[in-house]
C-alpha cells in the first residue's frame, strides 16, 4: 500500500474543513454496482497496523466442493480459514507479502531480507489443518514484494512470478522438495513500485501502483509488454493492487483493486476490456476499504458460496484488527450482468 502524500494531505485539510473523517477518496471512479459480503474471516494477529494483505484459495483436488483460504498477515506470517472465517491454522513466519497456492504447497514473497528477495514455502495439510515450513527459495537482488503461480497440472513444475518492490518482475521454476530453489527464466522491469499480480495461461498480468495494469508475455529472457489499463480516475483509480482471475459462463474475467476509490474494476479476457466495477458496502459484515491483496475462484462451495467465491482484503476493519471479506461471486456477476 503506498501513501500519497500530496492527495493525503489534501484530503486531511478537506475532511478537516467539512468536520468529518478523512476516510472518503480523493478521488472517486465510475460509480460502482453494489454487492454486500456474505461472510468474513477472523481478523489477523497483528493489530492497529496495516497487516493483512493478500489471500489465496486452496480448492480440495479430491472435493473440488471444499475450499480453504491462506492469508497472510505481512507483519507476522500465514494464516488458514475455513470458509466461514474461522482462524483455523497458523504458521509464524516474519515478514511474508503475497501468498498463493499450488496442489498442497504454498508459497509466498518473504521480505524478511530487504535486499535479497526469497520466497517462502510451506506444505499445507489441510486435514489436520496445519502449515510446515519447508525452507526459502533465494531468487535474487532487491525486495520480495508481489507473488503468483501459474496454475498447472498437477504434478507439473511450478512457475512463479516475483514481483520486487522496484517494478522488477522475475519468472521461473520452483522447486519446493528438499532445497527450495527458484531458477529465473525471464525478467521484466516495469517502471515503477509493483506489486498485485496474476497469470492468464502464459500471460502475465501485472499491477504498477501509480500507473496501471501490464500485460506481460515471455520473449525469450525478457518479455512483451504493454500497458492495458492505465489508471484514468474512471475505471482504476491508484493505487492498482490486487489482481485476480475468475471464469464465469464460458468467459474469464480479470479483477483488479481500485484501492484509491475503494471499488473493484472488471475487464474480460483475453482483450482486456471494462465491463464494469463494483464495491463491497455496508451490510451485515462490513464494507471493504483500502483493499490490498484480492482473490476469486469459481465453483460451488455450498449454499453459502453456490457459484463461486470473490475475496478481498479489508483495510478498516475497526475496532478489530484488518481481515478479509467474502462474497458471492453469482451475486457480483448479477449486479454487473454479466
Amino acid at each position: 500500500m503506498t501513501v500519497h502524500w500530496k492527495l493525503l494531505a489534501a484530503a486531511t485539510l478537506a475532511s478537516t474543513l467539512a468536520g468529518c473523517a478523512a476516510k472518503e477518496p480523493v478521488f472517486a471512479g465510475l460509480p460502482p454496482v453494489q454487492v454486500t459480503a456474505t461472510g468474513e474471516t477472523d481478523p489477523v494477529g497483528t493489530g492497529k497496523t496495516d497487516a493483512a494483505d493478500d489471500p489465496a484459495i486452496w480448492v480440495d483436488p479430491a472435493n473440488p466442493n471444499r475450499a480453504l483460504i491462506i492469508a497472510t498477515d505481512k507483519k507476522a506470517g500465514v494464516h488458514v480459514y475455513d470458509l466461514a472465517g474461522k482462524d483455523i491454522a497458523f504458521i509464524k513466519s516474519g515478514l511474508v507479502n503475497n501468498v498463493d497456492v499450488a496442489g498442497h504447497i504454498v508459497a509466498a514473497s518473504d521480505r524478511n531480507d530487504g535486499v535479497n528477495a526469497h520466497i517462502a514455502l510451506f506444505r499445507l495439510e489441510p486435514d489436520k489443518p496445519s502449515l510446515t515450513a519447508l525452507g526459502r527459495a533465494a531468487a535474487g537482488s532487491g525486495e520480495a514484494y508481489g507473488f503468483c503461480l501459474k496454475k498447472t497440472a498437477p504434478g507439473a513444475p511450478l512457475t512463479a512470478a516475483l514481483i520486487i518492490k522496484d517494478g522488477t518482475v522475475r519468472v521461473g521454476t520452483l522447486t519446493a522438495e528438499a532445497t527450495p530453489s527458484f531458477t529465473k527464466q525471464w525478467e521484466y522491469k516495469i517502471p515503477t513500485q509493483s506489486e498485485g499480480c496474476v497469470f492468464d495461461g502464459d500471460t502475465l498480468y501485472v499491477g504498477e501502483e501509480d500507473a496501471g495494469i501490464w500485460e506481460l508475455k515471455q520473449s525469450g529472457s525478457t518479455a512483451a509488454a504493454r500497458l492495458v489499463a492505465p489508471i484514468d480516475n474512471q475505471r482504476l483509480v491508484a493505487d492498482v493492487e490486487g489482481l485476480a482471475t475468475i471464469d464465469h459462463k464460458g468467459q474469464r474475467y480479470l479483477l483488479a483493486s481500485s484501492q484509491g476509490d475503494n471499488a473493484y474494476a472488471v475487464f474480460k479476457l483475453p482483450g482486456v476490456d471494462y465491463v464494469g466495477r463494483f464495491a463491497v458496502a455496508a451490510g451485515t459484515f462490513g464494507a471493504t476499504s483500502e483493499t490490498d491483496g484480492i482473490e476469486a475462484v469459481a465453483g460451488n462451495f455450498g449454499p453459502a458460496f453456490p457459484d463461486g467465491i470473490f475475496l478481498a482484503q479489508d483495510g478498516d476493519n475497526a475496532p478489530k484488527a484488518q481481515n478479509f471479506k467474502l462474497v458471492r461471486w453469482d451475486q457480483i456477476a448479477a449486479a454487473l450482468g454479466l
